[in-house]
């Protein structure tokens, strides 16, 4: 009992560090061009990440109450970044626009948009990413040539602080438009063996997407959702587990859902290759969801015989036989 309680104390006074720590990294950066320099490191000097064994991956799914206040955001982010790390996580994931708000239903306008601050907050992450040695996927805004309307972005930054793709999100509703420009491209990335996908929210209702993320090899998707700040009876919290559970089942991979906790909303999921909800988090309220991924591990995949003549177009399984009376569909005898 003894030992337990010192290791309880320990933990405590490496939380109360790390918040403290985090806190003053904000303090000891300068933005340069696109790239961030610490103030106290000496260039090339970065630590690099800690390899964890191949095809093994822990990850930190997040929800927080994300509003149009960019440092508020950031404060939640920064702090479950931190909650991420002591619980060993490789990669943390965060909703869509967690760190901008989302337009539209958390501001109404992005005619005056402090871009500078996200700038700055965002810049921090990939101090704090970098001094964590943690994986981020963060979901932001991602500002475009003027003229044009920002992309509605998820980062993908490593465990030294640099952004190493980004995908921004295909499918914007028809209210996404009035302030979006839609994306492009589909994104994996590779972390200890394990290739990860990307998609956002309204994405969710076009299946082709997850099947070139299986035509891709991937091992998990993290989607990252605003479905928040929603009359009570709002048929999301119904529909898009299930259909995300079907959707990991038909294409055999992983899935980790984040949404915004802002009420009322659906709450954060982590789905397993046959569908099934492996764990989730309470609803409209602040959480981490710590979730394992370990590629040796099999799950039952009923469509795996046929799926690979599927994805060709072979739409039937086995051989199809020439016979009049299988071509003649409007006879009984």
């Amino acid at each position: 009992m003894e030992k337990k309680n010192n290791l309880t104390r320990l933990h405590l006074y490496l939380w109360m560090f790390l918040i403290i720590y985090s806190s003053a990294v904000d303090l000891g950066w300068a933005r340069q061009g696109n790239s961030i320099v610490h103030l106290g490191t000496e260039p090339g000097s970065a630590r690099m990440s800690t390899v964890s064994e191949s095809g093994k991956i822990r990850i930190a799914s997040c929800q927080f109450p994300i509003s149009a206040n960019i440092l508020d955001n950031y404060g939640w982010i920064k702090r479950q970044m931190v909650e991420a790390k002591l619980k060993k996580a490789d990669i943390v994931h965060f909703p869509e626009c967690a760190l901008s708000g989302y337009p539209g239903v958390d501001m109404h306008s992005i005619d005056d948009f402090n871009w500078e601050e996200l700038f700055h907050a965002t810049d921090s992450i990939r101090n704090l990413a970098k001094e964590l040695s943690l994986w981020v996927v963060l979901g932001s805004m991602h500002q475009l040539s003027e003229g044009n309307k920002p992309h509605n972005s998820l980062y993908v930054i490593n465990a030294s602080g640099e952004v190493v793709d980004r995908y921004d999100k295909r499918f914007c509703t028809s209210g996404d438009l009035n302030y979006f420009s839609p994306g492009d491209h589909f994104v994996t990335f590779q972390l200890n063996g394990v290739t990860c996908g990307l998609l956002i929210c309204y994405d969710i209702r076009f299946p082709e997407l997850y099947r070139e993320y299986r035509n891709l090899n991937a091992d998990i998707v993290f989607q990252s959702f605003y479905n928040a700040r929603q009359k009570k009876g709002s048929i999301h919290p119904l529909i898009m587990p299930v259909t995300s559970q079907a959707m990991a089942a038909s294409n055999y991979f992983y899935m980790s859902l984040t949404n915004s906790s802002a009420p009322e909303s659906w709450p954060g999921h982590f789905i397993t290759p046959d569908g099934l909800i492996q764990n989730k988090l309470p609803p409209n309220e602040p959480g981490v969801l710590i979730s394992d991924i370990d590629l040796s591990r099999n799950y039952y995949d009923a469509s795996k015989p046929f799926r690979p003549n599927a994805i060709q177009g072979k739409l039937n399984s086995g051989e199809v036989i020439a016979d009049p009376k299988s071509a003649d569909r409007t006879s009984i005898y």
